[in-house]
């Protein structure tokens, strides 16, 4: 069975705030937390259940992979 692609994501919650997101499980690798959003990397599937749940809006801001090729290129 393949990898499920893993994403760099931007998530702003709903209804609640970022201190709210971090309190559950949700299975978020957390790069960057800001007051508005957290910057993290995660499956797609994990991304889609928490659209699904309402409990933030993701934007997908790249693959993992694409996201990591394009600093690499940058050294």
């Amino acid at each position: 069975m393949a990898d499920a692609e893993r994403w760099v994501a931007r998530i702003v919650p709903l209804g609640g705030t970022v201190a709210d997101l971090l309190r559950q499980p949700l299975g978020l690798d957390i790069w960057e937390r800001r007051a508005d959003c957290l910057i993290a990397a995660a499956e797609d599937t994990v991304l889609t259940g928490i659209e699904r749940q309402g409990l933030a809006r993701v934007e997908r801001i790249s693959t993992l992979r694409d996201y990591v090729g394009t600093w690499s290129e940058r050294e």
